[in-house]
């Protein structure tokens, strides 16, 4: 077994009998998790990543076959053994129809149990690496994510081409909004790396969880560490590690990343042993960090380590002709079919508008009048912006917030979807973890009748 042990959630509703299996499995080598209900396997699947799950049918809250159904529906779902004492073809048949892997009959014997997980966990590897080999096909016939006519920026992605099938680290700036993770995301693609690409909010997770998110702890290294756990600096061996607004890593993150980049090794949190990677390293801020390292709230010397090669990208109110480009990009994405057209008088006012927030601004603004549009063009008044010096917004331009755009862009996708989450997650471009955080979040009900 490699070092990653196999993970297995156990759900039955006789604790001894569980405790039995789990027991029984962690001698084997797995990494088990022990429920007592079905909505508990529920939750526990849809906040970590599983590999197999042992489902009893029986069990208070949820039955197993309603687990089994909802949890086939998320984008990656583990492999499911269904276990039942009252064992009848016809649930046998409504298991498999549902997308079990396999079914048992209690009493079973523990042998059968352990063959079936392994065969289980295999079948899924498979898929997923199956499913990465395509997503490398595919990424291999890509183009370049980010379409312009503005000169300057054409010279920044014909420099994104010479520089990405180097190992030097590359630190992206420009302001929040002006597509610095698609630089990453190109810079990847376009290298000789075969690995991963595995990126990082620096200013999502306090210092102690980015720690441990960026090097990985060894059992016991903390309360709560049951169990080793891999770095995203030791996932991305042989790929790409961006880092995104590294700006905000404390100093003393700041001088353990500068001692792991120059000596391309690290001790996970708790840990003894060193850890070897073969990783380049992308950097991207929003900040000036030549003046943050002037202030002594960036070290200089990590500064000159991530910043071999400086790849800046200019604002959208610097990039005028590519606007009426990119606004028409995003209405086809937001458009299922006859997507609406721009009057005269909005490509006026997309022009002559600042844009703060630049294409990430741009995009909310198109996907708003998208999902409001009355007709099939979409006129000046339509547009939910201010132009400097020209007061409020009309009264039949009412203001929305972003989250009220995000809410409301994932109601539609997900009643597009037939509330199948999995579908769902990847028509919005994220996990199925991520929108089912925001469905609790917004308080969305699955609508009666939906399958």
């Amino acid at each position: 077994m490699s070092e990653t042990k196999i993970k297995v959630l156990v759900a039955e509703d006789e604790v001894h009998l569980g405790q039995i299996l789990s027991t029984f499995l962690t001698g084997r080598g797995y990494a088990v998790h022990t429920v007592t209900d079905g909505r508990a396997a529920l939750e526990v699947l849809r906040a970590e990543s599983y590999d197999v799950a042992l489902l009893d049918i029986v069990m208070p809250e949820l039955d197993g076959l309603e687990v089994l159904k909802q949890v086939r529906a998320d984008a990656d779902p583990p492999e499911v053994i269904i276990i039942t004492g009252n064992g009848t073809i016809e649930t046998a048949i409504s298991a498999m129809k549902l997308g079990a892997y396999d079914y048992m009959a209690k009493p079973y014997r523990m042998a059968e149990i352990d063959v079936l997980v392994r065969r289980a966990w295999e079948k899924r590897r498979l898929a997923r690496e199956n499913v990465l080999l395509q997503s490398q096909l595919d990424r291999a016939g890509e183009g370049n994510e980010i379409t312009t006519q503005y000169a300057p920026l054409q010279a920044v992605l014909d420099m994104v081409a010479k520089v990405a099938p180097s190992d030097s680290a590359v630190l992206i700036t420009g302001e929040s909004g002006t597509g610095k993770e698609l630089i990453a995301h190109m810079l990847h693609r376009l290298s000789e790396r075969s690995g991963p690409f595995v990126d990082v909010s620096c200013a999502s997770l306090s210092e102690g969880m980015l720690e441990s998110e960026l090097f990985g702890h060894e059992r016991g290294a903390f309360s709560g560490a049951d169990e080793r756990k891999l770095g995203l600096m030791e996932l991305a061996a042989g790929g790409t590690l961006f880092l995104d607004e590294i700006s905000e890593l404390s100093l003393k993150l700041q001088s353990k990343l500068l001692r792991a980049l120059d000596q391309r090794s690290f001790y996970r949190v708790g840990g003894t042993q060193k850890v070897e990677v073969d990783v380049r390293i992308l950097a991207a801020s929003n900040r000036d960090l030549v003046q943050r390292a002037a202030e002594t709230s960036f070290r200089d010397d990590l500064l000159y380590r991530i910043n071999t090669i400086e790849i800046k990208l200019p604002p959208l109110r610097e990039r005028t002709v590519d606007i009426p480009l990119i606004a028409r990009q995003f209405l086809r994405l937001f458009s299922k079919t006859n997507p609406p057209t721009l009057s005269t008088d909005a490509l006026d006012v997309l022009a002559r508008y600042p844009w703060p927030g630049n294409v990430r601004e741009l995009k909310n603004v198109i996907e708003r009048v998208v999902l409001l549009a009355h007709g099939p063009q979409i006129r000046a008044s339509d547009l939910p912006l201010t132009l400097p010096g020209a007061g409020a917004p009309s009264a039949s331009s009412p203001a929305i917030s972003l989250a009220e755009l995000e809410r409301r862009h994932i109601e539609t996708v997900l009643h597009t979807a037939n509330w199948h989450q999995g579908r769902a997650a990847s028509a919005l471009g994220i996990s199925s973890k991520t929108l089912y955080r925001k469905i609790r979040e917004y308080g969305f009900v699955r609508p009666n009748g939906v399958e």
